[in-house]
């Protein structure tokens, strides 16, 4: 969890820049303490994370994302191996190398990485005997089963087990409509069906509202890449696009006070759906909240992400639209 002089810190960052010019896009986000850490776990040392999910205790949503972004750094390093093998019985390291073996299992693929999918699945289990009730091990199992096991019967297995522990997780939700896309295991149209089912059924102010849009911006990928030539940036499915305005009211206008961890991946899948809908008055208050912190998708699948976000930013900032506000 953040602390008061770590959340001013990303407060004054984003005020500094004006939201307006200046981008940043650090896997990171506002995360200040997080950006430490990675400096320290970049040169082997592993007692920063430890110290850090420690501090981040059973904060799911905060763990989660903390946990993937060391672990987009340990794939490539060694400090979450050396960690679990210094401290073979916390929770914490054992969290993070299950998360480090997925990704690499993912890099290396189906066939070649079948080995480090079944590595990181034991250590699923193992970071569950140390502390049951942690959901970050369930988590990455969600992801094993989308690359290298599609069975659906484990899936509904650890999706109970989700939903027993913290029902509208936020990263376990992604997973599962992940599953689904047709590109993996889902059958055209179920992903949809899925997402609007659980937005519908979420809460009031929860981003589980944004699952239909990241289907729509899958979607919009995958028909990009089988005809880039009749359908591209001219032809696109936000115009006239009933679930941006279902995102509006279910999660936007009633949001918490304080961000959850990847509010600005959510937030820029508002953005962007709202920039491209040409609703670029409405898209003000959005760009206000994520300041400089851009994501790469779905901004990547209509052209450069950086460049896009940048230019419908400004839109958006123009005198104008501006004075109509």
């Amino acid at each position: 969890m953040l602390s008061k002089q770590e959340e001013a810190t990303g407060a004054k960052m984003m005020s500094t820049t004006g939201g307006q010019s200046f981008i940043d896009m650090h896997p990171a986000r506002g995360d200040a303490a997080l950006r430490r850490v990675l400096e320290d776990a970049s040169m082997g040392r592993w007692e920063g994370p430890r110290d850090l999910l420690a501090a981040t205790g059973s904060d799911w949503d905060r763990r989660i994302f903390r946990l993937q972004v060391l672990a987009e750094a340990g794939a490539r390093l060694r400090f979450a191996d050396t960690w679990a093998k210094a401290e073979p019985r916390s929770s914490h390291a054992l969290a993070l190398l299950a998360n480090v073996q997925a990704l690499r299992a993912m890099v290396a693929g189906r066939d070649a990485g079948w080995s480090l999918m079944e590595e990181a699945w034991a250590t699923c289990h193992a970071a569950l005997d140390v502390w049951p009730h942690d959901v970050a091990p369930l988590v990455v199992m969600l992801a094993l089963l989308r690359t290298h096991t599609p069975d659906r019967a484990t899936l509904q297995q650890v999706w109970a087990e989700i939903k027993q522990r913290d029902p509208w997780n936020r990263e376990a939700h992604h997973e599962v409509v992940t599953y689904l896309f047709p590109r993996y295991h889902g059958e055209a149209g179920e992903a949809m069906w899925w997402a609007e089912e659980q937005a519908s059924a979420a809460p009031r102010g929860l981003p589980i509202a944004v699952l239909p849009l990241v289907v729509i911006a899958e979607d919009h990928r995958s028909r990009q890449e089988r005809d880039q030539t009749a359908y591209g940036l001219t032809i696109h499915p936000w115009i006239d696009c009933p679930q941006i305005d279902h995102v509006l009211e279910r999660w936007w206008r009633y949001r918490a006070p304080r961000p959850h961890a990847c509010f600005a991946d959510d937030a820029n899948y508002l953005a962007h759906a709202l920039s491209f809908a040409t609703r670029h008055s409405e898209v003000l208050d959005v760009f206000d909240a994520i300041g400089p912190y851009a994501t790469k998708v779905p901004w990547s699948y209509c052209g450069q992400a950086g460049e896009l976000f940048a230019r419908h930013r400004a839109w958006a900032y123009s005198p104008p639209r501006r004075r109509h506000r």
